[in-house]
């Protein structure tokens, strides 16, 4: 989920071609509610921002597991063995 607009994340699945949905949240609404909404800080200035999280949605739509503050290198293969382990 992201704070773009729709239009920008149309546009960023074109380019990237991507054949599933992308969500848009620019009320935060939604990012805040699941507490990616958080203060961040980049060389010494503080401001609001999404922390990149991951959170495994069920079949039943049921939160199964959350991993906070990812970093992109290697997480895919982090979930990947989660599911694999369940």
């Amino acid at each position: 989920m992201s704070a773009d607009s729709v239009k920008a994340q149309a546009l960023f699945k074109a380019k990237y071609k991507f054949n599933f949905p992308l969500l848009s949240d620019p009320d935060h609404k939604t990012i805040e509610a699941y507490g990616a909404w958080q203060q961040k800080q980049f060389m010494g200035r503080k401001f609001m921002g999404i922390v990149r999280s991951s959170f495994l949605i069920g079949k039943t739509g049921k939160i199964e597991a959350v991993w906070p503050a990812v970093k992109a290198k290697g997480h895919a293969a982090e979930v990947l063995k989660h599911l694999a382990n369940t």
